[in-house]
């Protein structure tokens, strides 16, 4: 019921599509979510999530997972990241993975709404760490599309893996064209 109400929106409703696939089979993967542009991203994502069907996860700092907002933030997905014991991001989340069957962390290489020129790397770690795919999926408001890429095994030279990740991203443009990443 709750799917096909997604979809009669995000379809009828709003005129959007999705192209590509996340196949069941891939439990474990880092996606990039470009361009993050507006909260309005968060939404496109939590119907792509529910017409998909398969879960998809995001973390956030251990102190959101109180009450009384944790049990939400689970239940949407949501894993507590605990850095403490000298852990950083990366291996803290790299540990997330290894401690769970399906695990498919959604991040956005960005990092902010704003204008950047550059992707922080920190998703790039996680995924050669955590020995997962990186699946490139954009949000393209231009074309109201969600495109969901094929997964991207990073061989750890960053230098030249970025570019062609990036490729995957030309053309997209965010709710906000002039926040958009340009490739």
């Amino acid at each position: 019921m709750k799917k096909a109400l997604y979809k009669l929106i995000f379809f009828k409703l709003m005129g959007w599509k999705i192209s590509g696939t996340l196949e069941p089979s891939l439990k474990k993967c880092v996606m990039i979510v470009v361009p993050h542009t507006s909260w309005h991203d968060f939404y496109l994502g939590i119907f792509t999530r529910g017409i998909v069907g398969l879960e998809m996860n995001f973390v956030g700092k251990k102190e959101l997972f109180r009450f009384p907002f944790g049990f939400y933030f689970r239940w949407m997905g949501g894993a507590p990241l605990d850095r403490t014991g000298g852990l950083n991001r990366v291996e803290a989340i790299a540990k997330v993975f290894s401690e769970r069957e399906t695990f498919r962390l959604a991040i956005a290489p960005e990092g902010t709404r704003k204008k950047v020129t550059e992707w922080k790397t920190g998703f790039y770690y996680i995924s050669l760490q955590a020995k997962v795919p990186i699946v490139p999926i954009a949000f393209d408001y231009g074309k109201k599309e969600v495109k969901i890429g094929k997964p991207f095994f990073p061989t750890g030279n960053i230098l030249s893996d970025i570019p062609e990740l990036e490729k995957q991203f030309k053309g997209v443009v965010g709710k906000f064209p002039s926040q958009s990443y340009g490739v």
